[in-house]
Formats: structure tokens, C-alpha cells, sequence
């Protein structure tokens, strides 16, 4: 998946969402401050104590020297839309990689280092690296022939990759405004809250543990279950190179994925060090096998082969529900463009739309020529039968050798993406749980392993019941939906925020057709999506509004609780 958000867990950020940190401001100012809550009648709340929730880098702060200062630009007085915005470590979950805690499940504190602070920027480099590397995944080694499928022929293929790609280079664009605007760590969560509100933010991560992380884990795992079926299904009972996953039963393909999804379960409970450092292995695999696959392309054309495919737009299919699937399924390739921004606050400042611009550029163009490899090595009747792409491009190279050496690869590959996205959702749960959302033993880490063994458990859990009742096709129109449903909510948001925060300084501005032509796009999408696959949709549309139950049940009545003691101590 691109959205192998596998190698998420390489990037430094311990600013912890999980505990307002310390001011000094706070603790010098008076005990409350009218403008960080709405109208009583508004919200119907008391005041909130500044002693109790403060954040140091509220951008939407007149006071904050370092975000608001601007001497042509006077702030505002705060709107209505972003008011209640403020407290943002309060209520945001950790979505990147570590929470507060170490890989060991060592506190801050322990390791002689300060809540909220960072040791070292990420460069623009290594941003770049970032992004490219949690893009560049299983993904494009199974999208392919879906998309292939869903289209009717190559050029229509190929203009498909071409829009989700623009499409998510636009969403990137927009992303990079927000990012330069509200520079701190959380990605959606931070853009949600201070364009709609807590419930907003809430009801987006309560998504995430529950539906996109274990999703995710779950298309991964069916990944990699059908390339290793190819391997040793075929081996075994079907000699014919043609023969395409189809022909392998259903039920041995979601074995093998729970069988995968338990054994990088069982590492993770084992050692946390032990998953962190496979991943490195992990990443050298999947970007080897991307250049082999450009290799094997430029080596066809070499020795003087016609183009296996039809590089034409006939045969083009003439049904919408077709066209979705696969725009889905090539927006799942591209997952992961929104990396760099939940680690706002750990980058070099200005760097932040250079890197996501030079990274989403570099991507389009990758993905493009790989397909192009796929198409001239492989007739279109092969490429379309098939979600193990790789292999059979393998096989048309190199016979046999060649798909076992691709299968290998990006079986490897795959299994790495499953490894980092698990290690990231386990910690969610973790911080999901520490805030109070889920029952207080999911934030558990295990005294000896010092591994969330309860969080690994229960993400593994969700992602198994995925497998279960879902394949390949189905899953990524589900994740498809969740995700581009807030995607649309957060691009709307900076729409919202240009009006209501006129003034807030913004480094980096794109162009107003930029989010408006994603809004616009993504909107369509999912409509598209609504009406050719309405019950999947619906079961997705279910998932991103399902936060607001324990969130008006919960963390409501807590916020209330907390303001009113804050009023009791005035």
C-alpha cells in the first residue's frame, strides 16, 4: 500500500498529544481566559482552567510570539468556528509512530528528555525519504491488474493512475498549507479540531483505530497471503504460469493472511526492537524490487520486443461502478501522501510543502513507469486476471526464477508494511486508551517485554474479522471510502479556516483551485462509490460518524465535568 504507513515508526516525534504540557505562561496568567472558550450559550460549558489544559503552540493563539507574531498581520479576535479549538493535546491521539513513550515503553522522563521536545528536525531529504518510502509499497505490486480490470484497457489504465496520482498531489498541496499554518504533530486530527471542533477530531481518530489502521493491516495481509499462495499453490497443484490467484481457494488465502498478521503480531509482543529493525531489511526489498520491475521493463524494450499490451484506449469499460474500484484501488496505491504531515512540528520549518511537492512529483512519475513496465511485458488478459502483478511480470522476464525472485521480494515487502502499520495502530490503541477512550488495560505494556501487548492484541483482533468477511476488492473500497470521506472533511476545513482565520499566518499558500478541484474530485468519488457499491459504502460511511456515540456518551460529559471543577477551584 503506499499507505504502507509501514516505516512511520522511523520518524522522532516525541511531541506527546497524550498530557497538556507544562507553561510557564499558564502558570503566570490568571486562572482563566475568556478566549479560549465559546459563548456560554454556544457550548453550554464552564470556563476551562488554563492550569488544567494549556497548549504552548496553539496557532490560533494572539499571545503565541513564535506562530502569530507578524507585525503586517494583527491577529484577530478568535472566531467562532476555531474557538473551542485550542486545547488540542488534550483530546488528539498519537497517529504517527510513537507515542510519549519509547519503543521500550519508556516515558520522556526516563530517557532524560522533555515532554514535548524534539532533538532534531527531519531534514528536507529525509522527509522526502519519508513520504517516497511509506508510499512506495505492496500497493503498486497488486493494484495494477484491478485497475487494468476495472477500466478495459491500458490507456484508460493509465489515465486512472494519472488522476489518483494528481489527485492525491493536489490533497498533498492543500495538506502542505494546513502544515505550514498549524505546524505541530497529529495530521488530521490537529486540521479537524481547529477547523470543526473536538467532535470532528474525535470522530477521525475513533475511525482510525477501528476501521483504517486494521483495514489497512488487513488488505496488507491478503497481500502478501496471495503471493505466497502463488508460490507454493501453484508449485504444488497448478503448473501453468497463467494461472492467476483466482484459481487458489478463497478460504487458504485468508489462512495464510491470518497466519501472517499473527506471526508479525507475535514478533511485536516479542520485541518491539525486533520489528523496528526488520524494517530497514524491509524497505532495501521493496524499493529493489520497484527498480527491477523498471529494469525488466527497459531490458524488454532492449532487445527489440513488441509491447505485450495495447497501449489504447479501446475496449475502455462503460460501467461507473468499474471506474470507482479502481480509482479506490489506485488511491490505495498512493496512500501514505500525507505522511510528512503528522510530523508538522518535527520538520524544518519552511520545508514542509517543498518536501511534500518533491515527493508527490517524484511518486507520480514512478508509479506511471511502472505501470507502463507491467503493460509492455505482460498480454492485457494476463494483467487483468491477476492481484499478484509482480510475479507474472516476474515470470514473463524470467520464467519461473523470475516470479519465485518476485514473489520473494515483494511477499517481503508486503510483510514489512504489515509490520510498521501494526506497529503504529498498536500504539493508537495505546494512546486511545490512556485518553481514556477504550478500557484502561489497552494501554497496558507488558513489565518484561516492555511491548502493548492488549493494543497489539486487539488490533490484530479488528484486522483478523476484516479478513474474514473481506477480499482484496471489497476492503479497498471500504478503506477507500473512511479515508477520502475525512480527506474531503480536512480539505473543506482549510476552506473553512481562509475565511474564519483570515489573518493566521500561513507560509505556504496553494492555489484556491487546488483544495476546491480535491473537494470537488473526492466528493464525486465517493458519491460514485455511494451508488455502485451502496452497502460497502454505507459500512464505511458508518465507521467515520460511529465516534460520535462514545464521544457525546464519554468524553463530553468529561469535558464538562473537568470544566465545572475547574470553575469549583476559581
Amino acid at each position: 500500500m503506499a499507505a504502507d504507513a509501514a516505516d512511520e515508526h522511523h520518524v522522532p516525534t516525541t511531541s506527546s498529544p497524550l498530557a497538556p504540557p507544562a507553561s510557564p505562561r499558564a502558570a503566570a496568567s490568571s486562572n482563566t481566559r475568556p478566549d479560549l472558550v465559546r459563548d456560554s450559550e454556544d457550548l453550554d460549558v464552564a470556563p476551562v482552567r488554563t492550569d488544567d489544559y494549556y497548549d504552548d503552540d496553539d496557532p490560533l493563539d494572539a499571545a503565541d510570539a513564535l506562530l502569530a507574531q507578524d507585525d503586517h498581520h494583527p491577529r484577530l479576535t478568535r472566531s467562532r468556528a476555531s474557538s473551542f479549538s485550542v486545547d488540542f493535546s488534550g483530546r488528539l491521539l498519537q497517529l504517527t509512530a510513537s507515542t510519549e513513550r519509547g519503543a521500550d515503553g519508556s516515558s520522556a522522563a526516563e530517557r532524560g528528555q522533555r515532554p514535548g521536545t524534539v532533538k532534531e528536525h527531519v531534514s528536507l531529504a529525509g522527509g522526502c525519504a519519508l513520504v517516497v518510502g511509506i508510499v512506495i509499497g505492496s500497493g503498486i505490486f497488486s493494484s495494477p491488474g484491478v485497475v487494468a480490470k476495472e477500466t478495459g484497457s491500458v490507456g484508460t489504465a493509465l489515465f486512472v493512475w494519472l488522476a489518483a496520482g494528481l489527485l492525491s498531489w493536489a490533497g498533498g498541496s492543500s495538506f502542505a498549507e494546513l502544515g505550514s499554518m498549524l505546524p505541530m504533530n497529529g495530521g488530521h486530527q490537529v486540521y479537524l479540531s481547529a477547523a470543526f471542533g473536538p467532535l470532528a477530531s474525535f470522530a477521525y481518530s475513533f475511525t482510525a483505530v477501528t476501521a483504517l489502521k486494521p483495514g489497512g493491516q488487513a488488505i496488507i495481509s491478503i497481500i502478501s497471503a496471495e503471493y505466497l499462495c502463488r508460490i507454493f499453490w501453484h508449485t504444488a497443484f497448478e503448473p501453468d504460469p497463467r494461472a492467476a490467484a483466482r484459481g487458489i481457494p478463497t478460504v487458504a488465502i485468508k489462512l495464510v493472511a491470518i497466519a501472517c498478521l499473527c506471526s508479525i503480531s507475535g514478533v511485536h509482543m516479542w520485541s518491539t526492537k525486533a520489528g523496528t529493525r526488520a524494517q530497514l531489511v524491509v524497505t532495501v526489498f521493496k524499493v529493489l524490487a520497484l527498480v527491477l520491475v523498471f529494469i525488466g521493463g527497459l531490458v524488454y524494450l532492449g532487445l527489440g520486443s513488441h509491447p505485450a499490451s495495447d497501449f489504447t484506449f479501446a475496449g475502455s469499460s462503460d460501467k461507473p461502478a468499474g471506474y470507482a474500484l479502481a480509482l479506490f484501488s489506485a488511491l490505495w496505491t498512493f496512500d501514505g501522501w500525507d505522511a510528512a504531515n503528522f510530523i508538522g512540528r518535527d520538520v524544518v520549518p519552511g520545508s514542509l510543502p517543498l518536501m511534500i511537492n518533491s515527493s508527490m512529483a517524484m511518486i507520480v512519475v514512478l508509479f506511471l513507469l511502472a505501470n507502463v513496465s507491467y503493460f509492455l511485458v505482460l498480454p492485457f488478459d494476463i494483467a487483468t486476471a491477476t492481484t499478484t502483478i509482480g510475479l507474472d511480470f516476474g515470470r514473463a522476464l524470467a520464467g519461473p526464477v523470475g516470479g519465485l525472485l518476485f514473489a520473494i521480494i515483494v511477499s517481503i515487502s508486503a510483510l514489512g508494511a504489515l509490520n510498521g502499520t501494526l506497529y503504529t495502530s498498536s500504539r493508537l490503541v495505546v494512546a486511545a486508551s490512556e485518553q481514556g477512550f477504550l478500557p484502561r488495560t489497552f494501554a497496558t505494556f507488558n513489565s518484561r517485554q516492555k511491548t502493548p501487548i492488549n493494543g497489539i492484541l486487539l488490533s490484530t483482533a479488528l484486522s483478523t474479522i476484516f479478513i474474514c468477511f473481506g477480499d482484496f476488492g471489497s476492503l479497498t473500497l471500504f478503506y477507500g471510502v473512511c479515508a477520502w470521506t475525512w480527506n474531503l472533511a480536512v480539505v473543506i476545513g482549510l476552506l473553512v479556516l481562509r475565511v474564519s482565520e483570515p489573518t493566521l499566518k500561513r507560509p505556504y499558500r496553494t492555489f484556491l483551485a487546488t483544495p476546491i478541484l480535491f473537494a470537488s474530485t473526492a466528493l464525486f468519488l465517493i458519491v460514485l462509490s455511494l451508488f455502485s457499491k451502496p452497502w460497502q459504502s454505507l459500512a464505511a460511511f458508518a465507521f467515520c460518524v460511529a465516534g460520535t456515540v462514545p464521544y457525546y456518551l464519554h468524553v463530553r460529559p468529561n469535558e464538562r465535568r473537568k470544566a465545572a471543577e475547574g470553575l469549583e477551584m476559581t
